[in-house]
């Protein structure tokens, strides 16, 4: 039923890039076509695989992390995670499934369930802090020039209060857990009263362990402060790889773009992804496709959508395919060492 589930997700993020391929050729059609096929070989290679070095770059946060837990585990291994995380997050709603995904790898890798889910509370929150602090500086250095040229600008800056309430959220929770455990339970029992949930005490109570295993981890992770500057710097150079790539498919495109705009593209490419708060589809298919044309546009003229494609097709439907290969491979792997130790 769940297999189903994801095939089912993944036909619909097919169908809605179909749609907004479509509306991205639909005026620019030869124009975009030629500039894609005219490209260097070797540029275009680097541009489709530059989406799996800043996963590859991912996994790196997984090995040190991990080697608090396994002080041998591999770069291959941190790698793995990184892009089981990536494949499962891409084709389940808000990213939802990806540490599924990536639990099952670490508890076959042999970290306990419990370790697995310290590491990815502790990359999550050092990512989200990592991004927000980034994408707070591209605010103020970008954003009221942008605000003024668009008024889509408004929705993004709302995509950032979410992120930045998310963090904001995370840290009191930290500090003050029996504020919010006593939250929680008082909005339980007011909607147990009117039916809206069945079983208020349950919901109490699940909340409580994740609430105080949360903390514990957040307490443990600020203790650990080489690990927290390691991930940190990781991240930049994570973040940094995501947002230039626009600017490196222009140059292969042969845009005319002088470097004094590299800024301006890093800030653009974080805003559109700080839209994609918004959108719950699978991969955030549609909307991402639709954000990124219409921020880009005044940057890359009448080929954004050629920029836009490869852009997408490098950040998302390589990274998902890659993948979906490396889980296949490490199952099939797994699987047949469970059958050997049964033999």
């Amino acid at each position: 039923m769940k297999n189903q589930k994801y095939v089912w997700n993944i036909v619909l993020v097919l169908a809605i890039t179909v749609i907004a391929l479509y509306f991205a050729l639909k005026d620019n059609f030869n124009t975009i076509v030629h500039a894609i096929l005219s490209m260097n070989i070797l540029s275009l290679l680097v541009v489709l695989f530059w989406g799996a070095l800043f996963t590859i770059v991912w996994g790196f946060v997984y090995v040190v992390l991990g080697r608090k837990y396994i002080p041998k585990y591999s770069i291959k291994d941190g790698i793995a995670v990184a892009f089981v995380g990536a494949f499962f997050a891409g084709i389940t709603p808000s990213s939802t499934g990806g540490q599924f995904g990536q639990v099952y790898i670490m508890k076959k890798q042999g970290i306990k369930v419990s370790d697995s889910a310290s590491i990815l509370w502790a990359d999550f929150i050092i990512y989200q802090t990592t991004m927000m602090i980034y994408v707070t500086i591209l605010f103020i250095l970008r954003y009221a020039y942008y605000r003024s040229q668009s008024g889509w600008f408004r929705i993004i800056f709302l995509g950032y209060l979410i992120n930045l309430a998310v963090i904001i959220v995370l840290y009191t929770i930290a500090l003050f857990p029996k504020v919010y455990i006593r939250l929680t339970g008082k909005l339980a029992k007011f909607m147990g009263r009117f039916k809206f949930i069945k079983d208020p005490d349950h919901i109490v109570d699940s909340w409580t362990i994740q609430v105080t295993q949360f903390t514990k981890e957040a307490k443990a992770l600020s203790q650990d402060k080489r690990r927290i500057i390691l991930c940190t710097f990781i991240n930049l150079v994570r973040l940094t790889l995501l947002y230039s790539l626009p600017f490196a498919i222009a140059l292969a495109l042969h845009i005319q773009i002088p470097m004094s705009k590299l800024l301006d593209v890093i800030a653009l490419s974080s805003f559109v992804i700080i839209a994609n708060s918004f959108i719950p589809i699978p991969g955030a298919s549609g909307g991402t496709e639709v954000v990124f044309t219409l921020l880009f546009r005044g940057l890359m003229g009448s080929l954004t959508g050629a920029v836009m494609i490869l852009w997408r097709f490098s950040t998302y439907h390589v990274v998902v395919f890659i993948g979906a290969f490396i889980f296949i491979i490490m199952r099939s792997y797994y699987d047949r060492q469970a059958k050997k130790e049964v033999s």
